[in-house]
């Protein structure tokens, strides 16, 4: 196929990124790597709804998702995509490309967690604004739970909210300590944090906590999720403060840490108080709806009858004002965590239908990391592109993937559904024309 993706500006310092970048493009290969078993089944009947015509954003979008805390992925991710450059090296000397100013970038969520600098990225995601980037941040389950967190410890305890600070579990403690180390070593931090015994009390859930829980959550989790929730807390209070002290923390050091990241993240003149607000729960371009996870019979409904405004007006409402129980148990929330297991909120057809009659063809997500690049998936008969391309340094060490992640996916009217990944030998595209045919 003729390449007339965006191309990466030639330069010195884009040398590595030029050389892990495929340049030969073809068509989304159908292959189970590509494309889940059902949207490699040709016999899917088609609905009405997706019979009318496709509408695309009016504006090419990129969707990079899940950096987790790797601003050098992050920033590759970008100049691979061609809508910023290099300008000397070094984190944070961008400027935008002919086609990034034309492009929205749709921040996938899961900016936190898992990488090596959770400060370096969100330096990182800030400068865009800087440069006048037309950016749009989705909120991710792995942003919110610092949140949940950290709202948690300066409320009144409940049943309900009390483990949300120790559900952070281990992949929370490297933000800790990068915030200790910058904005309190050195200080006299602990004239203000009370003894390890009272930060254990602050910071954990009680010992009752095991047995009110499942009475709490009855009637608004599955019996599936509140199993699942239970054995995970049994596992990370066992372990939180152990992960805390391998890392060279107390508890006294994490209560100060997360005092400091209060001031910085919920304080108004905070300086990542941007993050949170600017989020976004849903983004609808064109028949694309962009999230973290997915979606449910509830917000399916809601979608229909109210849109994505009133959706993240309900998001940032339901964020301040509503208990966290309430707030990260309900539909709103499934939207960055499900997977569509059983323990999740369902999606049923009733839900799908509402979806596709909303004027939704295709969800854009993140959440599910592939290691061959994107994926395009049918799941409970809706259409997804799976965009989380494993960037992080960690993550890929895990998957045993060689050096930096970098990729992008692009959706835009001249040139379709584009995949573009370090991990795999091609970049994968799918035109428009094409799109109709993944049910036909």
């Amino acid at each position: 196929m003729q390449n007339k993706l965006p191309s990466i500006v030639k330069s010195p310092l884009h040398e590595e990124i030029r050389a892990r970048i495929p340049t030969n493009v073809a068509l989304w290969p159908r292959e189970n790597c590509s494309f889940n078993h059902k949207a490699l089944d040709t016999h899917q009947v088609l609905n009405k709804y997706w019979k009318k015509k496709v509408r695309w954003p009016s504006r090419p979008v990129v969707f990079i998702s899940d950096p987790h805390a790797d601003a050098e992925a992050f920033e590759a991710s970008l100049i691979a995509a061609g809508v910023v450059e290099r300008t000397k090296p070094g984190l944070r000397h961008l400027k935008l490309t002919k086609f990034g100013k034309k492009a929205e970038i749709m921040v996938g969520g899961d900016c936190l967690d898992k990488g090596p600098s959770n400060l370096e990225l969100l330096r990182s995601l800030k400068h865009l604004y800087k440069i006048k980037a037309k950016v749009t941040l989705l909120a991710g389950n792995h942003d919110l739970r610092l949140r949940m967190g950290l709202l948690a410890i300066s409320r009144k305890k409940d049943v309900g909210n009390q483990h949300f600070f120790v559900r952070m579990g281990k992949k929370i403690v490297p933000l800790f300590k990068e915030v200790f180390e910058q904005y309190l070593d050195g200080t006299k931090w602990e004239k203000k944090v009370p003894d390890e015994a009272t930060c254990r009390r602050i910071l954990f859930p009680n010992e009752d906590w095991f047995n009110e829980f499942p009475f709490h959550a009855a009637g608004f989790l599955t019996a599936e999720g509140i199993d699942r929730e239970v054995r995970k807390m049994q596992s990370k209070v066992e372990k939180f403060e152990r992960h805390c002290l391998e890392a060279g923390l107390t508890l006294r050091h994490v209560y100060a840490a997360s005092m400091q990241c209060q001031k910085m993240f919920l304080g108004k003149k905070g300086e990542f108080s941007w993050f949170f607000r600017k989020m976004k729960l849903v983004e609808k371009r064109g028949s694309f709806l962009f999230l973290h996870a997915g979606l449910d019979d509830v917000m399916g409904q809601m979608l229909l009858k109210n849109g994505t405004r009133y959706a993240n007006r309900a998001f940032h409402r339901n964020l301040q004002r509503r208990d966290l129980f309430g707030f990260y148990y309900s539909p709103l929330a499934n939207t960055f965590r499900t997977k569509y297991r059983d323990a999740d909120l369902p999606l049923t057809q009733r839900g799908v239908k509402a979806i596709h009659k909303s004027g939704v063809k295709v969800v854009v997500q993140g959440h599910v990391n592939k290691v061959h690049g994107q994926r395009i998936a049918i799941k409970k008969g809706l259409v997804h592109v799976e965009g989380d391309i494993t960037l992080d340094e960690n993550s890929r060490k895990m998957e045993q993937l060689p050096g930096m992640g970098m990729g992008a996916t692009i959706i835009s009217k001249k040139l379709g559904i584009v995949g573009i990944s370090c991990d795999y030998p091609v970049i994968k595209q799918l035109p428009a024309k094409s799109l109709k045919h993944i049910y036909s």
